[in-house]
C-alpha cells in the first residue's frame, strides 16, 4: 500500500474543502488571505501526511447512499420500537467480528458505519477486530456486517484480506 501514486483529485478536494473553511472563517476579507493561503497550504500537507489519499470509486459510493439512509432509518425504527415496547425485547450480546478490510480509512469508515445497522454499536476495535454491541443476539447481526464490510471494500477499491 505504500508504493500507491498521488490521488491528486483527493488533493485537490482537501484543498478546495480547506479553502472554503477559511474563507468562512475569513468572512471573505481579501486581507485574511495573507495568512490564509499558507494556513490552507498546511492544512493540505499534515492531512495528507496523517491520513494518506485513498481511490474512491465514485460509482460505488453512490450505491453506498441508499445503503446508508435505508439502514440508518431502519436502526432508528428498531430501537425506538424496542425502546417503547411493554416488555423492551431486547437480547444484548457483545460479538467480535474479525474485519477483513485493512487497516487506515477504508477499516475506519466501516467501524463509524456499523452502527447504522439495525441494533448494533461498535464498541471497541483491537487488532483487527472489531467488537460489536448488539440489541439481539438472534439476528443474524454477521451476515450484515459481512456484506457492510464488501460494499466498503468496493468503495475504496481495496480488496479483503481473506485469512
Amino acid at each position: 500500500m505504500g508504493n500507491r501514486k498521488t490521488s491528486w483529485p483527493s488533493i485537490a478536494v482537501r484543498a478546495s474543502l480547506f479553502t472554503l473553511i477559511w474563507s468562512v472563517l475569513g468572512g471573505g476579507a481579501t486581507a485574511s488571505w495573507w495568512v490564509g493561503i499558507p494556513a490552507v497550504l498546511l492544512a493540505v500537507i499534515v492531512s495528507v501526511a496523517l491520513i494518506p489519499p485513498t481511490p474512491l470509486i465514485w460509482s460505488e459510493i453512490l450505491r453506498f447512499v441508499p445503503f446508508f439512509f435505508q439502514r440508518s432509518l431502519l436502526g432508528g425504527t428498531d430501537v425506538a420500537w424496542r425502546a417503547f415496547h411493554p416488555r423492551m425485547p431486547i437480547a444484548p450480546d457483545l460479538i467480535e467480528y474479525p474485519l477483513q478490510l485493512p487497516p487506515g480509512l477504508p477499516q475506519a469508515f466501516m467501524v463509524n458505519t456499523v452502527s447504522l445497522l439495525p441494533g448494533t454499536l461498535s464498541a471497541v476495535l483491537e487488532h483487527n477486530v472489531l467488537k460489536v454491541h448488539v440489541l439481539d443476539r438472534q439476528k443474524n447481526v454477521v451476515a450484515e456486517l459481512k456484506a457492510l464490510e464488501q460494499i466498503v471494500a468496493r468503495m475504496f477499491d481495496t480488496s479483503l484480506n481473506v485469512s
